[in-house]
């Protein structure tokens, strides 16, 4: 049974979701590359809503979720390397490119890792196991992986009309630098 604190905030978290959503399908700079980087949110919002009697999440672990949502609808409003946060942010720390990717990775190693820990020691005999957090990493590294995979396969399909959704910004090593935020992001939760 879920408790009423996190009906709450899956309540408070759905509703972030839906707006920033919304919000961001308003304009946005490439329709295509909007629905690309707002899917995760799509498909994360009816799952959290089926499963919340059954398996419900932690109060953190839904405002967690909420927060990423709206750092990839903000990511699939403007494109990642226009994020104007990430200009200020470039410009501020007098960067070679717009860093708002580097969050967003950074960002989704950390939600994932809070999920993963919690469905990990949950559901199998890890928890309070040595293992628990080495197995937490890897399965960050392991969706990060594949969604630099899922990229790569959008890119070869769309030809030309990928630019924006891989974001690259002219860097040839930036599949390797998402999956090293992503690991960050992991290790630091």
């Amino acid at each position: 049974m879920m408790r009423a604190g996190s009906r709450r905030t899956l309540g408070v978290a759905s509703a972030v979701m839906v707006a920033a959503l919304a919000i961001s399908g308003v304009g946005p700079y490439d329709r295509m590359t909007w629905w690309l980087e707002v899917a995760p949110v799509i498909i994360v919002l009816p799952i959290l809503w089926l499963t919340k009697e059954r398996f419900p999440l932690t109060t953190l672990l839904y405002a967690l979720i909420a927060v990423h949502a709206v750092i990839l609808c903000a990511g699939g409003h403007w494109t990642y390397a226009r994020v104007p946060f990430g200009d200020w942010l470039q410009h501020a720390l007098d960067l070679a490119r717009n860093p708002y990717d580097r969050i967003g990775h950074l960002a989704q190693g950390f939600v994932l890792a809070i999920a993963a820990r919690e469905i990990l020691s949950r559901t199998s005999p890890l928890r309070g196991s040595r293992w628990l957090p080495v197995l937490v990493v890897m399965t960050c590294m392991a969706i990060s992986a594949t969604y630099e995979l899922i990229e790569w396969l959008t890119a070869v399909l769309a030809g030309g009309g990928a630019v924006e959704f891989l974001g690259t910004q002219g860097d040839p090593w930036d599949e390797q630098w998402d999956m090293l935020c992503a690991t960050l992001g992991a290790i630091a939760a």
